[in-house]
């Protein structure tokens, strides 16, 4: 058995992890809890956020092995005592609501004086290209900052592709790059045979759990490659299935433009931004999350692949057939 810590253990990616580690009957899993009530955003499709907004851990779903605590990330001895006899912490924050990542650096040291074996700092998206496009994606900027343990990274959520059905419990979707309900996809000029991982959220949540129980080294850099696909594959696979694409096309020229002249989006609270103002934001975080692909940004590695070579990770034609094979607009909500 091994005693692990969540924090920012609302947050609809770590809730999901958290389902998982209990399934497994096998582990004691401390859900942390601000005591500072913090409100969510809305719309929150975009940030996976850290959503809590009660100081009463009875408020939360009660499982077997799972116990939510109250604690005060700014306060390190709270935090120590909260660790001892941990061996693994992941961490969900909002990296873009921590400046300096001055809590994350803090969970860091109550790590190490609590004796903390295993730690993974918030990542849980782009890859090691990230830091060269922070200019388009800068909402992430945190992510290249904190003390590397080991780093998980898996590219982006194939569940999107699912929108507006649910494959997930707790993960929100919306219409993405690839909009299979509209058959409308957003594809740079010149990207065709740019590659991406797309990783569904089960696959990520069950590699989690198995590095939690992976008897060798961590690696510094944990890439969870679900399934490489091209944007020229993806328009192929909309096709094959039925539902062909219409394209809007972007000139990378212009995203450069756009982000040369979005200088300081990515200081921002989510919490203040009007229904329009969010809007507009994630228009903005498309453009940039698109521009980033074509940077090669999302083409994470599979260092977690080779050392789990038993796992079968979802392939994305798989997945899109699952949902969509031959469905029309209007055809009842998938459940899996």
């Amino acid at each position: 058995m091994v005693k692990v810590a969540i924090a920012a253990a609302t947050s609809q990616l770590a809730r999901e992890i958290i389902d998982r580690l209990v399934e497994t009957k096998k582990h004691e899993v401390i859900a942390l809890v601000r005591k500072v009530i913090i409100e969510p955003p809305t719309p929150t499709e975009y940030i996976n956020i850290d959503s809590e907004n009660t100081q009463d851990p009875s408020k939360y779903e009660s499982l077997p092995g799972l116990t939510w605590t109250q604690v005060d990330y700014e306060d390190k001895a709270d935090l120590v005592r909260k660790f001892q006899g941990v061996e693994t912490v992941l961490c969900f924050f909002p990296v873009h609501l921590d400046p300096g990542n001055a809590t994350q650096k803090r969970l860091i040291d109550a790590a190490i004086e609590a004796g903390v074996k295993r730690f993974a700092p918030s990542e849980w998206s782009a890859g090691v290209k990230l830091a060269s496009s922070l200019d388009a994606i800068p909402w992430y900027g945190g992510k290249v900052e904190v003390i590397e343990y080991t780093r998980f990274q898996v590219g982006a959520f194939m569940d999107y592709f699912s929108h507006p059905h649910n494959t997930t419990k707790y993960i929100q979707t919306l219409p993405f790059t690839f909009d299979f309900e509209n058959q409308q996809a957003t594809v740079v000029e010149g990207t065709l045979d740019d590659v991406v991982v797309w990783t569904t959220v089960n696959d990520i949540a069950n590699v989690a759990v198995r590095a939690i129980e992976y008897e060798g080294e961590w690696p510094a850099v944990g890439g969870i490659s679900g399934s490489r696909v091209t944007n020229g594959q993806m328009l192929k696979l909309g096709e094959a299935i039925g539902r062909p694409f219409t394209v809007r096309w972007l000139k990378k020229a212009d995203l450069e433009a756009e982000k040369r002249d979005s200088s300081g989006m990515g200081d921002f609270d989510l919490h203040t931004l009007t229904p329009e103002q969010m809007k507009d934001f994630l228009d903005f975080a498309t453009r940039g999350i698109l521009l980033a692909m074509s940077r090669g940004v999302y083409a994470v590695s599979d260092e977690w692949n080779r050392l789990l070579p038993d796992y079968q990770f979802t392939q994305v034609e798989d997945y899109v057939k699952k949902v969509w094979g031959g469905k029309s607009k209007s055809s009842d909500e998938v459940t899996t």
